[in-house]
């Protein structure tokens, strides 16, 4: 009896929820308000697009 296996679902980084110090911290930084900051303007501006740039 041969069963099928499903297809693994491909993933990527921006199919999860991610913080402004998640980003500052996958972006090699640290925690900082400033980094944080930034971190959070890049998600409004660019979306998921700010972490598959960092994540893919």
């Amino acid at each position: 009896m041969s069963e099928e296996k499903p297809e693994p679902v491909a993933r990527t980084g921006a199919d999860q929820p991610w913080d402004p110090e998640d980003l500052a911290e996958a972006e090699g930084e640290d925690p900082t308000p400033e980094n944080v900051r930034r971190a959070a303007e890049e998600l409004d501006e660019e979306g998921p697009a700010a972490i598959e740039k960092t994540v893919p």
